[in-house]
């Protein structure tokens, strides 16, 4: 057997450099993982800690009456916000499929070869808890679907707690995925494979796109069997568990108001509202009275803004329920969500959705009924005067949509300058009537008039190359069109290379399609992770074209077999 001098000098300078990382903060700026000791008799990947991360759970411990009964036993809890509740270790063995390497190390001060060890897994999927952390389970309600439903709350989730970084960031830990806890109503508080893959490619997908979002720091595997009717059809399948460990600044919703409301506990209502403003959005003085109401007018702009940049990447959010919708205005909850390949404004990603009240072109008209549902919950901690007001910031919503919605499209188009809104606005509906006539992909077509040439876009001498564009020049009307956009375009003063430049920085070549996830999972399943990793790094520079993702065809029209794919709520 030959041996490798180069590669075994290399390992052997890497596991060099890797001890000296555990063992100096100060150089490396880890936050208190240390090695302490290698056992010989365990696997090489194993090791001791005597000081991992600590986590904190006293400020909301502090704030908030807990749950006064114990047990995970599923019960109507009432006057708490939060229940103690620990995970249920997924069984072994347990499998790492991906990490984020920026979450680890942007966010949890960590180098990414920690994630070699054995024990983090054991941390990361809840089989261990991490010092300071006393596991708690939200309880909220919800409108789903359109009506109240009554207390949801985390039936699958566990905040392990706050983690306070090197940059005085805080973010919440929590995993999903991770057992059963009081609000788990009928269901085993496992997440699957295939749902826990999509929640944790988009995540970071959604991340680097620039929509804000919850972050995923691990996806772990087990061969744990859970048993699950993907479309309720009767159809009952052996799958198997998997935990997310994901990150927010809060995981506070809408529907953490709705249940004190409808509980009529108003004390607590306040309380959670004051620690929201307090902790979230510091800058609203903590004595105006008037502070609920700015508040409010914060979280509808910033809703609006957040709906208008799923549109602007073709994403559809699939089950946008107030149990669902964040009051910091990120998106969380990772379903049965879709982007839009073929231009639809009733693209619907989520099978259980028959109505199609969560297709794309609802979402705008989703948040206002979320918003409204916002300020019935603070209604009875407004006096009069301050119930007028809200509703006439409420009314305001549309406005406040429709003006980013424009923005954004104006800078997919490339569109500089003050013009009429009107004539822009014309301008932006016009492609997309084209667009949905055609059955445009949505992602390719502003892609590829970001790479096309003015002096292509004149001559009408689109190559076969640039597919969904020269599809969409087949419409009768396009020539008109863009006779109507060349003029703007140059109205800005701008060379064609800049214009060109400017959108592919806002026109994303790659998006996580469901096909491309569903390959993915399929690989999953079968214990090959390598395409979700291959999807992690693509999507990690979504406007940048790359090699490796052309290669897959990542780019290219969805194949034909994925145009029977679903995607429902069973998870």
């Amino acid at each position: 057997m030959e041996i490798n001098i180069a590669a075994v000098s290399f390992l052997m300078t890497l596991a060099n450099c890797f001890l000296l990382c555990l063992n100096c903060s100060d150089v490396c700026g880890i936050d208190g993982w240390r090695l302490h000791s290698i056992n010989a008799s365990k696997s090489r990947h194993s090791a001791r800690r005597h000081n991992i991360p600590t986590l904190s759970c006293k400020k909301l411990m502090e704030a908030f009456p807990l749950d006064e009964v114990d047990g995970n036993y599923v019960r109507t809890v009432k006057r708490c916000v939060f229940s103690e509740s620990p995970p249920t270790p997924l069984k072994s063995p347990l499998k790492l499929a991906a990490v984020s390497k920026e979450v680890l190390e942007s966010i949890l001060d960590l180098d990414v070869p920690i994630s070699l060890f054995e024990d983090f897994v054991l941390y990361f999927s809840g089989g261990k808890l991490f010092p300071g952390s006393v596991p708690l389970s939200h309880r909220y309600g919800g409108h789903q679907f359109g009506y109240w439903a009554g207390q949801l709350g985390d039936g699958r989730a566990h905040l392990l707690g706050e983690y306070t970084n090197r940059k005085g960031d805080v973010w919440e830990l929590q995993l999903k995925g991770s057992g059963k806890t009081p609000y788990s109503r009928s269901g085993d508080g496992r997440a699957v494979v295939r749902s826990s893959v999509r929640e944790f490619l988009c995540s970071e997908a959604m991340h680097h796109l620039g929509v804000p979002t919850s972050r995923a720091a691990s996806l772990i595997v087990s061969e744990e069997p859970v048993w699950r009717d993907p479309f309720y059809n009767g159809s009952v399948q052996k799958e198997r568990g998997a935990v997310v460990l994901r990150l927010a600044r809060s995981w506070f919703r809408i529907g953490s108001l709705e249940i004190l409301t409808r509980s009529g506990e108003l004390d607590l209502l306040r309380k959670v509202l004051d620690f929201v403003i307090e902790e979230h959005f510091t800058s609203i003085k903590t004595n105006d009275p008037d502070k609920y109401v700015t508040w409010f007018s914060t979280v509808v702009n910033e809703t609006a803004h957040l709906i208008a940049q799923w549109m602007s990447v073709g994403f559809a959010h699939g089950v946008g329920n107030t149990d669902n919708f964040s009051l910091l205005s990120i998106t969380i909850d990772y379903g049965p969500f879709g982007f839009m390949e073929a231009y639809n404004p009733s693209f619907v990603p989520n099978t259980s959705d028959d109505e199609g009240r969560y297709s794309i072109g609802a979402q705008a008209n989703v948040g206002l009924f979320n918003l409204e549902k916002l300020l019935e919950a603070l209604y009875p901690v407004l006096n009069s005067d301050q119930q007028s007001w809200a509703k006439h910031i409420l009314k305001g919503y549309p406005q406040i949509y429709q003006r980013r919605f424009q923005e954004l499209f104006k800078a997919k188009l490339g569109l500089e300058g003050e013009e009429e809104d009107d004539d822009d606005g014309y301008l932006i509906a016009f492609l997309l009537k084209m667009m949905e006539d055609a059955s445009a992909d949505f992602t390719m077509t502003f892609r590829q008039l970001s790479e096309v040439s003015a002096l292509q876009l004149h001559s009408r001498s689109i190559s076969k190359t640039m597919w969904a564009l020269q599809e969409l020049s087949m419409h009768e009307y396009f020539p008109e069109w863009v006779n109507m956009y060349l003029p703007r375009l140059q109205r800005a003063q701008r060379s064609d290379e800049a214009r060109q430049h400017r959108m592919r920085g806002v026109n994303p070549r790659y998006v996580l399609r469901n096909w491309m996830a569903e390959s993915a999972i399929q690989k999953a399943e079968n214990d090959d992770f390598s395409e979700v990793r291959l999807l992690q790094e693509v999507l990690a520079r979504p406007y940048t074209e790359q090699h490796r993702a052309e290669e897959r065809d990542y780019a290219s029209p969805p194949p034909h077999w994925a145009r029977g794919l679903k995607v429902s709520c069973s998870s």
